[in-house]
């Protein structure tokens, strides 16, 4: 849990359009302006966006703080530019 809390910090103060663009791209809220990433389990991210929750379930099980670190910036890099 303490993890996920400063994975979610980290993420939601530094690299908020990354967060916005992962409810976009990956959980298919292609309007959404705002979001924020509430908890990083194993197996998925969950956002609120607007409002909504939203849950992107990874395409592995994560194993680490730093398999987490590697995946969200994996999945970041495959978005179309």
């Amino acid at each position: 849990a303490a993890v996920s809390e400063r994975i979610c910090k980290h993420m939601n103060e530094d690299h908020a359009e990354a967060v916005v663009a992962y409810a976009r791209h990956y959980g298919g809220m292609t309007g959404a302006r705002a979001a924020r990433l509430l908890r990083v389990d194993a197996l998925a991210m969950e956002l609120d966006v607007e409002g909504q929750t939203l849950r992107v379930a990874f395409d592995h099980a994560l194993t680490d703080s730093e398999d987490a670190h590697r995946t969200l910036v994996a999945m970041l890099r495959a978005l179309p530019s």
